[in-house]
């Protein structure tokens, strides 16, 4: 009895190991598909299921820059405001200060005005921290947007919001300006600060990492998320109208996030997933390797185990089948057990699904010991 209830759970995991196997070819097969889409998405607006978004930042910065400037970072369940001295190349960032707000659920699916003046409260309330050693002669205060969701830019600080992405979905701010929904919110609150860039996550990482080391040519996001951005010469980009750049460079924000190809190990699991997601259809590749995700394929795999092997005995299933009650952080805490014994899996799955072990085979299929193992 025990030894089939062991194979039937052994089962799904060779199972799992196979839907998921990246063998060079598969892998050569994604590449090709996404540089397919790429070129797609760069020769017009559209074109492609990966928007190839023009971030009309055409020039990366090279360490001599100087000021005090302000950042505000909106792109998952919190979000960042940051205060930042720069001195140039000899000292480059002498001072960093942040902050971070935790979203109330309730605003991720509300209307825009309450989600930016709820951002825009508490930017106003870390501004009043700035202490009398700020100086600005006079001049206005400069705040960076970086904004991780697709946006149609339309200059360096203007761009209307294409869709939601995560777990947001509010309605009404979808064709509308960011910057100046945020910029009205600011002005409700009495602060003199001007959008002076709106840039998405990527953007930002390769300009951060540009700031240290001018080879630095792309950036890559894979958090909540997942997306790239990277600096594409300007005469390559069919769809970007007007007179080319000076520099000859353009940063193209790719949202491949988006991504989606038959060429991916796309799973059951994966499916149903997406079928059960706010954006069904939408994001594939980012729902298949981002950590906004991960944790809950884990729990449908572990849940289907449970389903079909009595490995685990009377089980009380009640945590198992709530979605997303296992997040990334925990997956990885557990994949980076030692223990001899799977001890901190064990606590991990007692803590979150109420589950209790009698044996080091049980912890270890629960884990995916073995499909992790091979």
């Amino acid at each position: 009895m025990v030894a089939a209830a062991v194979a039937a759970a052994e089962q799904v995991v060779a199972a799992l190991r196979e839907e998921c196997a990246t063998p060079a070819a598969r892998l050569d097969g994604v590449a090709a598909a996404m540089a397919g889409e790429m070129a797609a998405g760069l020769a017009e607006e559209g074109g492609s299921k990966i928007k190839m978004i023009v971030s009309y930042v055409d020039n990366l910065p090279n360490g001599t820059e100087e000021g005090l400037f302000y950042a505000l970072d909106l792109g998952g369940t919190n979000f960042r405001v940051l205060r930042v001295q720069l001195a140039g190349k000899e000292k480059r960032v002498v001072k960093r200060e942040s902050r971070e707000v935790s979203i109330p659920p309730h605003l991720m699916s509300g209307n825009s005005s309450e989600l930016f003046g709820f951002i825009a409260s508490a930017l106003a309330k870390f501004v009043a921290d700035e202490g009398h050693n700020a100086v600005f002669n006079d001049r206005q205060r400069e705040l960076g947007f970086t904004f991780s969701f697709p946006v149609r830019q339309t200059s360096i600080a203007s761009g209307t919001l294409i869709k939601w992405t995560k777990a947001f979905s509010i309605d009404d701010a979808v064709g509308e300006d960011v910057v100046a929904e945020l910029q009205m919110a600011m002005e409700k609150q009495g602060l003199d600060m001007r959008v002076s860039a709106l840039i998405n996550d990527t953007v930002g990482t390769l300009a951060a990492g540009s700031y240290y080391d001018e080879d630095i040519v792309v950036g890559v996001i894979l958090g909540t998320g997942s997306n790239a951005a990277y600096l594409e010469k300007a005469n390559a980009i069919p769809k970007l109208e007007g007179e080319l750049p000076k520099s000859g460079n353009m940063v193209i924000n790719t949202e491949w996030g988006n991504f989606s190809s038959s060429c991916l190990p796309i799973t059951e699991y994966d499916e149903a997933l997406d079928k059960e997601s706010l954006n069904p259809g939408e994001q594939i590749f980012e729902k298949l390797i981002s950590g906004m995700y991960l944790g809950e394929i884990v729990r449908r795999v572990l849940l289907k185990i449970s389903l079909q092997s009595s490995i685990f005995g009377n089980l009380d299933q009640t945590k198992l089948k709530t979605r997303f009650i296992l997040r990334t952080p925990d997956i990885s805490v557990m994949h980076h057990d030692g223990t001899p014994d799977l001890r901190i899996v064990a606590e991990k799955l007692a803590d979150n699904l109420k589950v209790i072990f009698i044996s080091k085979s049980s912890i270890e299929l629960y884990s995916l010991y073995p499909f992790y193992a091979q």
